[in-house]
């Protein structure tokens, strides 16, 4: 292979991510205290892999000295993780902190700062508490609407001094989707019209939170901003057809611009209004909350990308039988010759960087906006241990640099992107996968008491870090 030198910008972030209750694990938490992922564990934990889950996770709640310990070795400028909501309170409705986790936060982020590492905080990675799941309905609710600003107040409040990087929610459209639209996970309700409802609120969640960080004054008195991090997927369409090119479109309207497009430019789509009308799938909602949303606008955007996603038109008709489901205008390419993940049956298309930057700079104001997430999961990665024990990951490495290679490139041509956040810091529990796939510049041994270990990985981002440049595959070498 022929490479190049790749030069990354000198201010550009190379920090990694987790979430709190992919590593926390349960030290501490009240019985009360579950999150909707600790409910649909214990409830179906034959589904989990190997039966591991949140319960111990990566223990980072008693371990996080350790692993910050880490993150300054391989010279993290950020580390991206959550505050779990469920944990944080000990009355949802009343907005009461639970002293004890709230000191753990403390020091982590305490600990984070004296090490060198820019925290990054997300206020909701799948943490709804289940007491609201099951009490309202979770996000269904418009009082949990209000119950989470009264919990971001409360967090702004306590952490608001020295965290400057604020996120609402990761991946806000993933927990509906699994559980409403396509039933693959607990409670298997299929059901679209609360999929959307969902989706609604948590955009309208959102706004709030961002209205209330502006009446703070957080960005005057701390130089703070807050964002969403979202998960869009790079569609593709099989063929430059008609209606092919419908069929992705489409796609594209109700799995990313309904929320990329409320989030940064203030407006659902109307074609989305109409659709959910002809359909019968329209979520509630007032002109007051419409108007909330075109106020209260984010100030940047993470965004997770690891695979495209490629789209063709139906060859086959709707099944009238079942509740609509936006396949009812698509279905999913299989493109032959694609390169492959074999562990994660995710597609390798390292120039989705380049394609979502563009799309970035083009249709959305060209605002701010960073790589939350993107990584490789492997299975059995002890197979690729040397005789020192460091798995050679050099599949991962390559993935980096390749993913990184076209992310560059944006930015040369004028994307307005400020950094890249690996998935993951560390080896962490999954939802279903648990430990199965493993995604870590750091390895959990979990035959030897969750026991950390550099992988190649890590010592070759560290280098990355260190010297700004990194080789990748030259894309004008022909063999």
């Amino acid at each position: 292979m022929q490479t190049k030198t790749i030069n990354v910008p000198d201010d550009f972030i190379l920090g990694a991510a987790v979430s709190a209750w992919q590593t926390e694990g349960w030290s501490g938490k009240k019985d009360y205290q579950d999150s909707f992922l600790d409910m649909w564990y214990k409830n179906d934990k034959n589904v989990w892999h190997k039966g591991y889950g949140p319960a111990v996770a990566t223990d980072f709640k008693n371990r996080y000295k350790e692993d910050i310990g880490y993150m300054k070795e391989i010279g993290l400028t950020h580390f991206r993780t959550s505050i779990n909501w469920s944990r944080f309170l000990t009355d949802y409705e009343e907005g009461v902190v639970d002293e004890e986790y709230a000191a753990y936060i403390d020091d982590m982020i305490n600990e984070l700062l004296r090490n060198g590492v820019e925290p990054m905080i997300c206020l909701e990675h799948y943490e709804l508490p289940a007491a609201l799941f099951e009490k309202y309905g979770g996000w269904g609710s418009k009082h949990v609407v209000e119950l989470f600003s009264t919990y971001a107040k409360k967090v702004f409040e306590r952490y608001g001094d020295r965290v400057k990087h604020w996120f609402t929610f990761n991946e806000p459209i993933v927990i509906q989707t699994r559980v409403y639209l396509d039933a693959l996970r607990y409670p298997y309700e299929q059901n679209t019209k609360k999929w959307m409802q969902w989706n609604h609120h948590k955009v309208l969640a959102t706004a709030k939170a961002v209205k209330l960080f502006k009446e703070m004054g957080l960005k005057e008195k701390y130089g703070a901003k807050i964002g969403v991090i979202l998960n869009p997927e790079v569609t593709y369409a099989r063929s430059s057809a008609p209606h092919d090119q419908e069929a992705a479109r489409m796609y594209d309207l109700f799995f990313n611009r309904i929320f990329l497009d409320p989030s940064i430019k203030g407006e659902y789509p109307q074609e989305l209004f109409d659709l959910m009308s002809k359909h019968d799938i329209t979520f509630e909602y007032s002109k007051e909350e419409l108007q909330i949303i075109k106020d209260n606008t984010v100030e940047y955007v993470g965004l997770n990308l690891y695979y495209p996603h490629r789209i063709q038109a139906r060859t086959t008709a709707w099944n009238e039988a079942m509740p609509f489901h936006p396949e009812y205008y698509y279905a999913k390419f299989d493109l032959p010759g694609k390169k492959m993940n074999p562990y994660r049956g995710w597609e390798i298309y390292p120039k989705i960087m380049f394609d979502m930057a563009m799309r970035m700079k083009n249709e959305y104001g060209n605002i701010e906006w960073f790589i939350a997430e993107n990584g490789m999961g492997v299975e059995n990665e002890h197979l690729f241990k040397n005789e020192e024990g460091i798995i050679q990951d050099d599949y991962r490495i390559d993935f980096i640099a390749e993913h990184l290679k076209w992310l560059i490139k944006a930015v040369e041509e004028g994307a307005n992107c400020t950094g890249y956040m690996l998935w993951a810091f560390s080896d962490n529990v999954s939802p279903m996968n648990a430990f199965k796939n493993r995604y870590g510049l750091v390895e959990i041994d979990l035959e030897n008491n969750r026991n950390r270990n550099l992988k190649k990985s890590a010592y070759w981002y560290k280098e990355i870090i260190e010297n700004k440049s990194f080789l990748a595959e030259d894309e004008d070498v022909f063999k």
